[in-house]
C-alpha cells in the first residue's frame, strides 16, 4: 500500500464522500448560492496567463496543503483531478506540474496514471510520494513493495552535487515519510539525488528533462525545510517570478468582477464574517454603488454583532447596506424545535423568505455575490472523476423562487482563507473584521442544546462574551480557529452563598485548525480557564457550572449540533 492511506484504499472512480456540518458555514451562506448558472469549467474567471503551478490530485489527503505551501512562495497554483483534460494549459501560463500523493500503488490494476499531456506539456514536473512512483513507473522504471514500510520521521542524505531541488539544504535533511512502496530501478536518464536508510531512492531527477520526484512530503510541518524545496521547484526550476501577492490578486479580482458584471447590479447577503466582508469590499471597489448588501439580523447573533456589521459596512467601507431586523420571525419559527437539523432547516427557510422580501424591493438585480473560497471548489470537485464543478451541498439553499434567477459573482473563488485575510488588509478592511473567527450559519441556535428561546439566547450571549473577552485578553484569539461557549440543556445543583441553586451548565469549546476539516482542542492556560469559569458563574445568573470540551475533530465536530 502506498502513501496517504488511512487503512482503506478508494478505487479509481470512487468519490470521497464528505458530510458538510455547521462547522463549515458562516451566517448568511444559506443564501449565498441562488438559482445559479454554473461556470463552464473549473477555471472560468481566473485571470488569463497567470503564472500557475498545476497540482494533479491522485487522492492525497495533503493536496490542499501542497497548494497552500506553493501559494506561500507567491506562485499561483490550482488543484485539478488526475484525469482532467489539458484545457488548463491553454488557459494559463503553466510553469510547472506537481503530481500529488495518493492511496494506490502504481503496479495495481486500474491504478490512476498521469495523462499523456502532462509529459507533453514541456514544463518541469515534480512527483510527490505516489507522484514520484508514477513518474518512475510510467517512464520505464520499476516500483515494488518495500521490504519495510516507512512512516513518520526519517533523514535523507544528499547523493551528489549540484542538485537544484535541494539547493541551500543541509547534507542530511529531516523529512516526513509515508509510503510502503519504493523505486527499485530508475527510468533512463534519471539519477538518485538523495537516499534514506529504507529508500535507496528518496529523491530522483533528470536535469535534462526537468522531471523530479521525492518520496517524502515537503508540505507538512514535519519536514522543516519542505518550504525551501517547494520554492526551489517553483522559482529555480520552473522560473516563476513569484507575482501572486495580495496587491496583485486584489487587482485581478476587481478586474474580473468588472468584466463579469459590466453595468449590472449586485446584491450580497452579508454575514459579517471575513469571507463576505472581503468579497463585498472587492465588489464595492469594482462597481461602487451598484452593489447593495443585505444584512438580516436573525436574533441568533453574538452580543453587539449586528451593530458591528453596520459600523464596518456602512461607516468604514461606505457600502449601501439594508438592515433587516427579523428577530421575532426567527424566534417564532424556532419555537418548540429541539432537533438540530430541523433548526437549520427552519432558519434557512426563514432566511430565504426575509432575503427575498428585501431583495424584491430593490427592483432589477442581476447578480448575487457569494464568498466561495478555493477549498469550497476543491471539495466540490471529485479528485478521482472528471473535472466537472459541483458546489458543496451545504451552500445550495434550494427553494429560491424562480424569478430570482441570479448569476453568481465569486471574487474569492480561487483564494484560501489566509489569502482572503491578506486581501482584506490590502483593501483596508479593519483588523477586527479580517481576523474574525468563523461563526456558524445557524448562529447561536446550534450552540443552544434544546429549544431556542430569547432567555437562553441572552444567557449564552453573556457567557460567550466572557469567553471571547478573556481569550482576547490572553492574546489567544488570533491563534485559535474558534473559541466559544455552548449552553447545554443540563442543569446541576450548586451552592451560591448559603443558597442551593439548580442552574445550567455551560461548555467551553476552543479548537485549533487550518481549515475546519480537522481540528484539535486547544490547550488553554489554566489561569485563562479559571478566569472564564469564575466570571461566567459570577456574572451570568442562570449558570452555576462550567465544563471544558476536549474532543478533537474527528471524532467530534467543532460545533455541538
Amino acid at each position: 500500500m502506498n502513501a496517504d492511506s488511512n487503512g482503506s484504499k478508494p478505487k479509481p472512480g470512487e468519490k470521497n464522500a464528505r458530510v458538510a456540518t455547521s462547522d463549515d458555514i458562516e451566517v448568511g451562506t444559506y443564501l449565498e448560492i441562488a438559482q445559479r448558472q454554473p461556470p463552464k469549467g473549473q477555471h472560468e474567471n481566473v485571470p488569463l496567463r497567470t503564472e500557475t503551478i498545476i497540482i494533479l490530485d491522485f487522492g492525497s489527503q495533503y493536496s490542499r496543503l501542497i497548494a497552500r505551501r506553493i501559494r506561500e512562495t507567491n506562485v499561483y497554483c490550482e488543484i485539478i483531478p488526475w484525469d482532467a483534460p489539458p484545457d488548463v494549459l491553454s488557459e494559463q501560463d503553466v510553469k510547472g506540474i506537481v503530481l500529488s500523493g495518493g492511496p494506490n500503488s502504481v503496479y495495481e490494476t486500474g491504478a490512476p496514471l498521469a495523462p499523456a499531456w502532462v509529459f507533453d506539456a514541456g514544463v518541469p514536473i515534480l512527483g510527490i510520494c505516489y507522484g514520484m512512483q508514477l513518474l518512475a513507473h510510467q517512464l520505464g522504471g520499476k516500483v515494488e513493495p518495500g521490504l519495510h514500510r516507512e512512516y513518520g520521521h526519517a533523514v535523507i542524505h544528499k547523493d551528489g552535487q549540484n542538485i537544484q531541488l535541494l539547493e541551500g539544504l543541509d547534507g542530511d535533511v529531516p523529512v516526513w515519510m509515508s509510503h510502503g512502496d519504493r523505486i527499485e530501478e530508475l527510468p533512463q536518464g534519471f539519477r538518485s539525488m538523495a537516499y534514506s536508510d529504507n529508500s535507496p531512492v528518496a529523491v530522483m531527477g533528470s536535469d535534462e528533462q526537468r522531471i523530479f520526484g521525492i518520496q517524502f512530503h515537503p508540505e507538512v510541518a514535519h519536514t522543516p525545510q519542505g518550504a525551501e524545496i517547494l520554492r526551489n521547484f517553483t522559482h529555480r526550476i520552473c522560473g516563476a517570478a513569484g507575482t501572486w501577492t495580495p496587491a496583485n490578486f486584489v487587482t485581478d479580482a476587481i478586474r474580473r468582477v468588472q468584466e463579469q458584471v459590466g453595468e449590472g447590479r449586485v446584491i450580497c447577503a452579508l454575514s459579517g464574517g471575513v469571507d463576505s466582508t472581503v468579497a463585498a469590499a472587492i465588489i464595492h471597489r469594482a462597481i461602487g454603488d451598484r452593489l447593495t448588501c443585505i444584512f438580516v439580523d436573525n436574533g441568533l447573533l453574538r452580543r453587539g454583532e449586528a451593530e458591528r456589521v453596520r459600523t464596518v459596512f456602512a461607516r468604514d467601507l461606505g457600502v449601501n447596506l439594508i438592515f433587516e431586523d427579523a428577530t421575532e420571525r426567527f424566534l417564532s419559527t424556532l419555537k418548540g424545535v429541539t432537533d438540530p437539523e430541523l433548526k437549520r432547516k427552519r432558519i434557512g427557510e426563514e432566511f430565504i423568505r426575509v432575503f427575498e422580501e428585501t431583495a424584491t424591493r430593490l427592483g432589477q438585480v442581476d447578480y448575487l455575490a457569494q464568498g466561495t473560497l478555493y477549498p469550497d471548489v476543491i471539495e466540490s470537485t471529485s479528485s478521482e472523476t472528471s473535472a466537472a464543478h459541483k458546489i458543496k451541498t451545504h451552500h445550495n439553499v434550494g427553494g429560491l423562487p424562480e424569478h430570482m434567477n441570479l448569476t453568481l459573482v465569486e471574487p474569492l473563488r480561487y483564494m484560501f482563507k489566509d489569502e482572503v485575510r491578506r486581501a482584506g488588509r490590502q483593501l483596508g478592511v479593519s483588523e477586527q473584521a479580517v481576523n474574525r473567527q468563523p461563526f456558524p450559519g445557524p448562529g447561536l441556535a446550534i450552540r443552544i442544546i434544546g429549544e431556542v428561546t430569547f432567555a437562553k439566547l441572552e444567557t449564552l450571549r453573556a457567557a460567550d462574551w466572557i469567553v471571547i473577552d478573556e481569550i482576547k485578553a490572553a492574546g489567544l484569539y488570533e491563534k485559535l480557529w474558534q473559541s466559544f461557549a455552548v449552553l447545554t440543556d443540563t442543569q446541576t445543583v450548586g451552592v451560591m452563598g448559603d443558597r442551593r441553586t439548580y442552574q445550567y451548565v455551560v461548555a467551553i469549546r476552543a479548537v485549533q485548525s487550518q481549515d475546519a476539516m480537522t481540528a484539535d482542542w486547544a490547550r488553554l492556560p489554566y489561569d485563562t480557564l479559571a478566569r472564564i469559569s469564575n466570571r461566567i458563574v459570577n456574572e451570568v445568573p442562570e449558570v452555576n457550572r462550567v465544563v471544558l470540551d476536549i474532543t478533537s475533530k474527528p471524532p467530534g465536530t467543532i460545533e455541538w449540533e
